[in-house]
């Protein structure tokens, strides 16, 4: 009775459909089931115990090498496709229709018999009836890959609505915000001009003392002159005339490097960047919005360089940053935090403003949904920024209590995913 599984074992291995070889461990062949003599029209007696690339020379090459490599190595099931490479081994068919075929797809794996010696299998199956049907495949693929291309095509469509919806969106914050930008500039411009002006009146007067000296008939009169034109004052003043007016050139210059920054409009390649120094240059483009409806309190810890697009993330703080001042009916204040945890990075803006209500929170990220009145805001921010989070592999976190503010807190990899996908197993 032991024996019977055995014998159904090898009806089963000798009626199947598929090609079997056994090989030990210096790749000799022990066995090949009907299937291989049907076709491969070699003698099993003769080629038992003979290397495996001596009665099938076509197999002698690096590939078969490689094949023995990874299974006696790695134990590992080593497969290959006719579709791929020419058959191991040719095992031909002969059809009405096609001729003479020698289509074999490969399993070549490692096995150990019960007394503890290694032996290898190699099973080959036929796949005419694939070959057969390949016009229609090959029909099929090209109609499939005409549906890929309309779908790339759709796809950059897109994603180029969506860069120029960013851009609009990116052009349209800074046009809100160019006012708030110009009083800043125009303030350190306007005490600059006054005081260009206060020293045309006071080189005025110096030159007219100079002039005097080479005309006195005596020091007196020079001396009388100086006291008359306040000489003493205007060399008192002329200094901190001067200091003003660079402090305020200095103030404009920042602006300026603060919009620069800010900017980079043609920036669209991911690259190592400083995200405390483009936080920086948003609060001065910004800085306008927020003065005058929150204290701005900064905690930034230690961060690394981001891997980003740092424009992109500078709208995003600056999204948050103006919302929040929004959402501050008198006067309160704004925090934004920076920290590094492990391989992320998050950036944090909090505000002491109204709140959202819970109802409404599902829906800020959404095109076009806004709390604002009309003419307060486009309904974009939220969506662009979440967008942009996305695009970097990130996500937005959100709390808010109504009544008491708002948390926004942007999360972000240090360095951006490797798109190499790590597959199972190994082919050949």
């Amino acid at each position: 009775m032991d024996s019977y599984p055995n014998e159904l074992l090898s009806a089963l291995v000798e009626r199947i459909g598929l090609g079997i070889i056994v090989l030990d461990a210096n790749t000799r062949i022990q066995h090949w089931n009907a299937f291989v003599a049907q076709r491969c029209g070699k003698n099993l007696d003769q080629a038992k115990g003979q290397l495996f690339v001596n009665i099938f020379p076509e197999a002698d090459t690096s590939r078969f090498e490689r094949m023995v490599e990874l299974a006696r190595d790695k134990s590992t099931h080593v497969y290959s496709h006719w579709l791929e490479m020419p058959a191991l081994v040719e095992l031909p068919v002969s059809t009405a229709e096609h001729g003479l075929l020698a289509l074999q797809s490969t399993l070549f794996f490692p096995f150990e018999t019960p007394d503890g010696s290694i032996h290898y299998g190699l099973v080959m199956y036929e796949t005419s009836t694939l070959a057969q049907s390949s016009e229609q495949l090959e029909l099929a693929l090209n109609a499939l890959g005409g549906k890929q291309v309309e779908q790339d095509q759709l796809l950059r469509k897109l994603e180029a609505a969506n860069s120029q919806l960013l851009q609009s969106e990116k052009m349209a914050a800074i046009g809100q915000l160019a006012a708030g930008v110009a009083h800043e500039i125009n303030n350190p411009i306007g005490y600059v001009f006054s005081n260009l002006k206060t020293l045309d009146g006071y080189v005025h007067d110096l030159l007219k003392i100079i002039d005097a000296v080479d005309g006195a008939t005596s020091l007196d009169d020079v001396r009388q002159l100086k006291r008359s034109l306040e000489y003493d004052y205007i060399r008192g003043d002329v200094e901190a005339l001067i200091s003003e007016s660079g402090d305020g050139i200095d103030r404009v210059k920042q602006i300026i490097s603060a919009l620069k920054d800010f900017s980079h409009i043609e920036e669209e390649e991911f690259r190592l960047a400083d995200l405390h120094r483009g936080l920086d240059s948003t609060l001065n483009v910004v800085s306008n919005e927020l003065k005058y409806k929150a204290e701005v309190v900064k905690e930034y810890g230690a961060l690394p360089e981001v891997d980003c697009i740092s424009s992109q993330i500078n709208q995003v703080a600056m999204n948050l940053l103006v919302n929040a001042a929004h959402a501050i009916e008198k006067f309160g204040r704004i925090t934004l935090r920076t920290a590094c945890d492990g391989d992320w990075i998050w950036i944090e803006v909090e505000d002491t403003g109204k709140g959202i209500e819970p109802k409404l929170l599902n829906r800020i990220f959404e095109p076009f949904f806004t709390t604002k009145p009309v003419g307060k805001g486009t309904g974009l921010g939220l969506a662009l920024s979440y967008s942009i989070v996305q695009k970097h592999h990130g996500r937005i976190e959100v709390h808010s209590e109504v009544g008491k503010g708002s948390r926004f807190r942007v999360w972000l990899p240090v360095h951006q995913p490797s798109a190499l996908v790590q597959a199972d197993g190994q082919a050949i």
